[in-house]
């Protein structure tokens, strides 16, 4: 992963916090993301991650703190700036008698420098579906749709919420390619998503949200310490299953090597997945009374 500074922040986060009423929903938070980095949001309903993201998108005030999205305060951002930012929301894209290409070429008039809608449509892979009615997109469709709609517009930074809810395997991993596309031409991306495997394929840098705080946040393959964390070498010995759990995994397995004669039966070694790391750091810092994502949303 390159090196960065924050002279080329394409976010930068200071103490921010927002309440509503008594309900802290985030509280102090510090962030910075990279121009061009691929950069997740991970938390559980109620941490603070869609107020963050919203402030973040100019959809939210906050109360205090320091923010500043592509150089501009979000809070006093004006349409030209709205203009260099994209957003795929949670929700899909209403149902409409009218064709994707008629939806996309409307979109297209927002943007002074828009995609050519047959370059949207590419990437989507929806060509073959350019000229039949939204109405009549299968779920997984309408989702592609809706990326295409985010990133009609160029955007210099990119807000993915749940971006690939309703689809299939295969279109999941067609829409990771198109993403590390968008982030090898430069576009910021912010994934919010509760697909782990999913920030682990895509992300150059994970924030871990519980509380309205930032618990964790580093390179997926050593968040929360999970590059140090023990491994557990288990096989199968006299019909019943061992397991040592162990700083130095290889010393077990090159003794082990020397008990059996031919393959160690059943042998597996496991480190902590970032699932597992994940669900370690919420359970460690999450409080009982969290503002929830309804309250949230409501305020």
């Amino acid at each position: 992963m390159t090196k960065t500074t924050s002279t080329d922040a394409a976010v930068s986060v200071s103490e921010l916090r927002k309440a509503y009423g008594a309900n802290v929903a985030v509280d102090g938070i510090d962030l910075e993301i990279h121009r061009g980095e691929i950069f997740a949001v991970l938390g559980p309903n109620g941490a603070g991650k869609s107020t963050t993201v919203e402030i973040l998108e100019g959809f939210r005030t906050r109360d205090a703190g320091t923010v500043r999205v592509l150089g501009v305060d979000p809070g006093a951002a004006d349409r030209a700036w709205r203009a260099r930012i994209g957003i795929v929301w949670q929700k899909p894209v209403e149902s409409s008698p009218l064709r994707v290409v008629d939806i996309l070429e409307h979109f297209a008039t927002y943007y002074p420098r828009a995609r050519p809608v047959a370059e949207v449509l590419d990437l989507i892979g929806l060509t073959e579906k350019a000229r039949a009615s939204v109405r009549s997109l299968s779920g997984g469709q309408l989702r592609r749709l809706d990326v295409g709609l985010g990133i009609i517009g160029r955007p210099e930074l990119l807000f993915l919420d749940e971006p690939t809810t309703g689809f299939d395997p295969a279109a999941r991993r067609h829409f990771w390619e198109l993403i590390r596309g968008l982030a090898q031409d430069g576009t910021t991306i912010l994934l919010t998503t509760h697909y782990l495997d999913e920030a682990e394929a895509l992300a150059n840098r994970v924030a871990v949200i519980a509380s309205g705080r930032i618990v964790a946040e580093g390179d997926p393959d050593t968040l929360g310490g999970r590059a140090d964390g023990r491994a557990t070498v288990s096989w199968l010995e006299d019909a019943q299953r061992q397991e040592v759990t162990t700083d130095e995994p290889t010393r077990v397995v090159a003794g082990l090597v020397q008990r059996f004669p031919g393959e160690i039966p059943e042998l597996s070694v496991h480190r902590p997945t970032l699932e597992e790391t994940y669900l370690r750091l919420i359970a460690e810092n999450t409080v009982e009374d969290a503002t929830t994502e309804t309250q949230e949303v409501a305020a």
